[in-house]
C-alpha cells in the first residue's frame, strides 16, 4: 500500500500541489468487484481545499488516472454500518449516497479517521459520522500498515509550521555564503556546527563579564529604594495636609450651596408672586364697570367690554400646581366668580329689556307698511344690538344657560314681530293679485280669459267647441269687446302679476339675509368658514350643538362649526317659520287666478334659488326657496298635464268645417310665452320636457281629430294644423323641437299631396278609370301594344272617352274643383294658392302620364287630347285669378 501511495502521490497530486494524507482500496458494494482508490488530499496552497478522489487504474496500461473528484464539504454523512463488529462496508453521502466495500476493516477505520480530522482542521463543519466507535473520531489508534502511514503523514502534516519571510531570507543569504551547501551538504553542516560553539563560547564570556556591573547595579537599586522610602514620607505628610484644606474647601462650598438654593428658591418665590400680580389682579376701574357700568351708551359698552375681556383673561389663567390652596387665590377667584355672575345677570336683563324696547318701536312703524309692497327695515334694531356682540360672546364663552336663554328669548320676540310683518306683507300681496284680475274682469266684462289655450282657471272650462261656433267666430267676438284684446289682457295681468311675485322675492331676499348675518355675528356663530351639504330638515338636528359620537377626533374643529350653521338655521326656521307658508298660498293664488302663473313663478323662483345656493348653500334662504320651488315645479307639471287633458276632451262641430285646432294655437301661443318667460331662465330643461309632452299631445290628438271629422276631409285637417304647428316652430326656433319640427313639416307635405290626388281624380273620372284599366292590362302580362285589340280598351273606346273632356268641360271640372277645395281650407292658413299650385302640378303629371301611356299602348294611332299642357296652364291661372 506505501508504494501505491507514493505513486499517487507521484504521479497525480504532486503535479496539482496537492498531498495525498489518506487512501482505502475499494470497490462498489453488490456489484462485480473492479477495484479503485478513494484518496484524502489537500492542496498545499493556502486557502487549503480537502477534497475525496477517486482514482482507478488505466485499461491500457499500469498507470493511474482521476476519475471522480468530490469537495469534503459536500459531505454531509460518513455511514460505517457497524460499530461493533468488523465490517469493511461504508457509505459516504455526497449529492447522493456512494457505497463501498473496502479491502479490510482496518484501512476503512483509517480513511474515516483521516476524514474526521480533516474536517476538524480545516472545514470544522457538522457532519454526521453514524456507526463508527467514538476512539476512532477521538484518537488516532494504529492499525496494519496503511493506518501507520496514514497517521504518520498527518501528525508530520500538523507539526510542519512555515518559515517566516525573515527565515527565508536568511537562510537564502547562509546559502549564498556558502555556495557548496547544496553540493556538498556534509561539509556545510560542520561549518554550521563549528559556528554554534562559537557563539556558545561568547556568549559565556559575556555573562562571565557582566557579573560585576550586576553588583553596581544592585547598589544603585538599594540606594533607590531609600530614596524612594524618603519622598513616600514627604508624600504622606503633604496628603495630611490636603485632606485638611479639602475638608474646609468643602465647608465653604455647602455653605455656597446652601446661598445659592436660597437666592434660587428666593427667585422663584418672587417670579410666582409676579405671576399672580400680573395674571390675577383685576383694576378698580374694570371692577367697577362690571358692578355699576352703563349698558346705554357706548362710552359704558366700551368699558363693560373691556371689563369683561379682562375678567376673562384672568378667569383663564393657567394656575400653577399648588397655587388653588393659597388663600388669597382662593378669595380672589371667589371674586372673579361673583363678578362674572354679577355681570352676567346685568347684561341679560338689560339686553332683554332692549329687545322689549326695540320691539316696541319697531311695532310703531308697521302702520306705515300695511298699504305698501314693502317689508319694514330691521338695521336700526340690528345696528343697535350689534354694539353688544362682544358682550354676547363673553356670555357664551362665561354662562351658557344666560347664553341660551337670551338666544331664546330673541327667537320667540322675533318670530312674534315677523310673523305679524310678514303676514300683512303677503295679504298686500294677494290683495294686488287678486285686484289686477277683479279689474281686468269688470273692465272687459269677462270671467276668464279667451277661450283658446290658456292657463287661467275660468279659460279652462272654455275649451269645447259647440256647435257652429268655430274658432274665428269667438276670436273676432272677443276682439271686438274693446281695444285691447283678451290675449292682451292674459299677457297685462300676467306681466304686472310677475311684477308683483318679483318684488315679494326680493322684499324676502335681503330680510332674511340681513337677519341671518344679523344672527351670527350677534351670536358669535361659525356661518362662512365651510361649506356644508345643505340639510333636508334642519329642525331635526340636535340643538345642544353636541358632536356624534361617530365622528373622528380630526374632525371635531369642522363638526363644531357645523353645529353652530345648523344652530343658525335652526334659530331661522323659528323666526321666519310662516314664510314658507305663506309663499305657498301666495303660489296656490296665483295658479288659481291662472295656472300659466307657474311658468313666472318657476323661471323667478329658480333664479332666486340659485342666488341665495351660490351666497351659501346651505343657509335658511336657500333651504326654504328651495321647498318651495318644488312646490312650484308641482304646479308647473299640473299644468302641463291639464292642457294634456283638455286636448284629449276637445269636441268638434259635426256641421262646420274643423280649420286650426284651437290646442293647436293654444300650443302657439304657450310657445310664445314660454320663449319670452324662459329666455336665459336657469331651469329651462324643465320646459324642454314640457314643450315635448305637449307637442306629442298636440300630434296625437290633430290626427285624433281628424279621424273624426265628417264635415272636413281628414287629409285637410291634418294638412292645415300641421303646416300651422311647422311654421310656429319655425319661427320660434325652439331647439328642442327639431325633430318634431321635421315631422310636422313631413305630414303636412304627405297629407297635401293625398289630398290633391284624391281631389284630382273627380274632374277627370272616367278617363282616369280608363288608363287605371290600361295599367291593370299591363301589369297582367299583356304586351302594352296589343292591349288596344282588347274590346274594352281598344281606340274607338278611348277617342270616345277623350271626346267627352274637352276643354270647356275640363276648365269646368276644375272651377267646381277649386269652390270645393275653397269650401275645405279656413282662411287662417292661406294655403288655397299652395294647394291650388300643387293640383296644377300633379294635374300636368297626369296629363303626360296618359300621354305616355297613348303612345306606348296606341302607337301610331294619332290619338291626343282635346287639351294642352298651355290650355290647362290657362285654365289653373284665370281660375285663380277670378276667385
Amino acid at each position: 500500500m506505501t508504494a501505491i501511495k507514493h505513486a499517487l502521490q507521484r504521479d497525480i497530486f504532486t503535479p496539482n500541489d496537492e498531498r495525498l494524507l489518506g487512501i482505502v482500496n475499494v470497490c462498489k458494494a453488490g456489484k462485480k468487484k473492479k477495484n479503485c482508490f478513494l484518496c484524502a488530499t489537500v492542496t498545499t496552497e493556502r486557502p487549503v481545499q480537502v477534497k475525496v478522489v477517486k482514482v482507478k487504474k488505466s485499461d491500457k496500461g499500469d498507470f493511474y488516472k482521476r476519475q471522480q473528484t468530490w469537495e469534503l464539504r459536500d459531505l454531509t454523512q460518513v455511514d460505517a454500518k457497524d460499530a461493533s463488529k468488523e465490517n469493511p462496508e461504508f457509505d459516504l453521502h455526497f449529492e447522493k449516497v456512494y457505497r463501498w466495500l473496502a479491502s479490510s476493516t482496518a484501512e476503512k477505520n483509517s480513511f474515516i479517521s483521516c476524514i474526521w480530522k480533516l474536517n476538524q482542521r480545516y472545514l470544522r463543519r457538522k457532519m454526521e459520522f453514524v456507526n463508527v466507535s467514538s476512539q476512532l473520531l477521538e484518537e488516532s489508534v494504529p492499525s496494519g500498515e496503511s493506518q501507520s502511514v496514514a497517521g504518520g503523514d498527518e501528525d508530520a502534516l500538523d507539526d510542519y509550521q512555515e518559515l517566516s519571510t525573515r527565515e527565508e531570507q536568511d537562510i537564502e543569504g547562509m546559502m549564498e555564503i556558502c555556495e557548496y551547501a547544496i553540493s556538498n551538504a556534509e561539509a556545510f553542516a560542520e561549518k554550521l556546527f563549528k559556528e554554534l560553539q562559537v557563539l556558545d563560547g561568547a556568549n559565556i564570556q559575556s555573562i562571565m563579564a557582566s557579573e560585576k556591573q550586576v553588583n553596581i547595579l544592585m547598589q544603585l537599586l538599594d540606594e533607590a529604594l531609600g530614596e524612594v522610602d524618603t519622598i513616600e514620607g514627604k508624600l504622606s505628610s503633604y496628603e495630611e495636609m490636603l485632606q485638611s484644606v479639602k475638608e474646609q474647601m468643602d465647608q465653604i462650598s455647602q455653605s455656597n450651596r446652601l446661598i445659592q438654593i436660597s437666592n434660587t428658591n428666593n427667585g422663584k418665590l418672587l417670579d410666582e408672586i409676579q405671576f399672580l400680580v400680573n395674571y390675577m389682579d383685576l383694576s378698580k376701574g374694570h371692577i367697577r364697570a362690571l358692578q355699576d357700568g352703563d349698558l346705554t351708551t357706548p362710552k359704558g359698552i366700551e368699558a363693560c367690554i373691556n371689563a369683561s375681556e379682562a375678567l376673562l383673561q384672568c378667569m383663564n389663567v393657567a394656575l400653577r400646581p399648588g397655587h388653588e390652596k393659597l388663600l388669597a387665590v382662593k378669595q380672589q377667584l371667589l371674586l372673579f366668580t361673583e363678578l362674572r355672575d354679577t355681570f352676567a345677570r346685568r347684561l341679560t336683563n338689560h339686553l332683554n329689556n332692549v329687545f322689549v324696547h326695540q320691539g316696541h318701536d319697531q311695532s310703531s312703524t308697521l302702520s306705515q307698511h300695511t298699504t305698501e309692497l314693502t317689508l319694514p327695515k330691521h338695521s336700526p334694531l340690528h345696528r343697535d344690538l350689534l354694539r353688544y356682540a362682544k358682550l354676547m360672546e363673553w356670555l357664551k364663552n362665561t354662562h351658557r344657560e344666560k347664553y341660551e336663554g337670551l338666544s331664546r328669548t330673541y327667537v320667540d320676540y322675533m318670530s312674534r314681530l315677523y310673523e305679524r310683518e310678514i303676514k300683512d306683507f303677503f295679504e298686500v300681496a294677494k290683495m294686488k293679485m287678486a285686484g289686477t284680475s277683479k279689474e281686468a274682469k269688470g273692465k272687459f266684462g269677462l270671467h276668464g280669459s279667451s277661450g283658446k289655450l290658456t292657463g287661467s282657471t275660468s279659460s279652462l272650462n272654455k275649451l269645447t267647441v259647440q256647435g257652429s261656433n268655430s274658432r274665428r267666430s269667438q276670436s273676432s267676438s272677443l276682439l271686438d269687446m274693446g281695444n285691447m284684446s283678451a290675449s292682451d289682457l292674459d299677457v297685462a295681468d300676467r306681466t304686472k302679476f310677475d311684477k308683483i311675485f318679483e318684488q315679494v322675492l326680493s322684499e324676502l331676499e335681503p330680510l332674511c339675509l340681513a337677519e341671518q348675518d344679523f344672527i351670527s355675528k350677534f351670536f358669535k356663530l361659525q356661518q362662512h368658514q365651510t361649506v356644508m351639504p345643505p340639510l333636508a330638515q334642519p329642525e331635526t338636528e340636535e340643538s345642544d350643538g353636541s358632536t356624534p359620537s361617530r365622528i373622528p377626533p380630526q374632525a371635531e374643529h369642522r363638526h363644531s362649526m357645523s353645529s353652530e350653521k345648523d344652530l343658525v338655521r335652526l334659530m331661522m326656521n323659528k323666526i321666519f317659520q310662516s314664510i314658507e307658508t305663506e309663499l305657498n298660498s301666495l303660489i296656490a293664488l296665483g295658479d288659481k287666478i291662472d295656472s300659466f302663473h307657474s311658468l313666472y313663478m318657476l323661471v323667478k323662483m329658480s333664479h332666486h334659488v340659485w342666488t341665495a345656493e351660490n351666497v351659501d348653500p346651505a343657509s335658511f334662504l336657500s333651504t326654504t326657496l328651495g321647498n318651495v320651488l318644488v312646490t312650484v315645479k308641482r304646479n308647473f307639471d299640473k299644468c302641463i298635464s291639464g292642457q294634456i287633458r283638455q286636448m284629449e276632451e276637445v269636441k268638434i262641430s259635426k256641421k262646420s268645417k274643423v280649420g286650426i285646432l284651437s290646442f293647436v294655437t293654444g300650443f302657439e301661443e304657450f310657445a310664445e310665452l314660454a320663449e319670452t318667460i324662459f329666455r336665459n331662465a336657469e331651469r329651462r330643461g324643465d320646459l324642454d320636457k314640457a314643450y315635448v309632452k305637449l307637442i306629442r299631445a298636440v300630434f296625437t290628438n290633430v290626427e285624433k281629430v281628424a279621424s273624426e271629422s265628417q264635415k272636413t276631409p281628414r287629409d285637410v285637417v291634418m294638412m292645415e294644423n300641421f303646416h300651422h304647428i311647422f311654421s310656429t316652430l319655425s319661427r320660434l326656433k325652439i331647439s328642442c323641437l327639431e325633430a318634431e319640427r321635421r315631422e310636422a313639416k313631413l305630414k303636412y307635405t304627405d297629407h297635401r299631396q293625398s289630398y290633391v290626388i284624391n281631389s284630382l281624380g273627380q274632374p277627370l273620372e272616367k278617363l282616369n278609370h280608363f288608363f287605371e284599366g290600361v295599367e291593370t292590362r299591363v301589369a297582367q302580362g299583356v304586351r302594352e301594344e296589343e292591349v288596344s285589340y282588347h274590346l274594352a280598351f281598344n281606340k274607338q273606346e278611348l277617342r270616345k272617352v277623350i271626346k267627352e273632356y274637352p276643354g270647356k268641360e275640363v276648365k269646368k271640372g276644375l272651377e267646381n274643383l277649386y269652390k270645393k277645395v275653397d269650401k275645405h281650407l279656413c282662411e287662417e292658413e292661406s294655403l288655397l294658392q299652395v294647394v291650388w299650385h300643387s293640383m296644377q302640378d300633379e294635374f300636368i303629371r297626369q296629363y303626360k302620364h296618359f300621354e305616355d301611356l297613348i303612345g306606348r299602348c296606341y302607337p301610331g294611332s294619332g290619338i291626343t287630347m282635346e287639351f294642352t299642357i298651355q290650355d290647362m296652364l290657362e285654365y289653373f291661372s284665370s281660375i285663380a285669378q277670378s276667385h
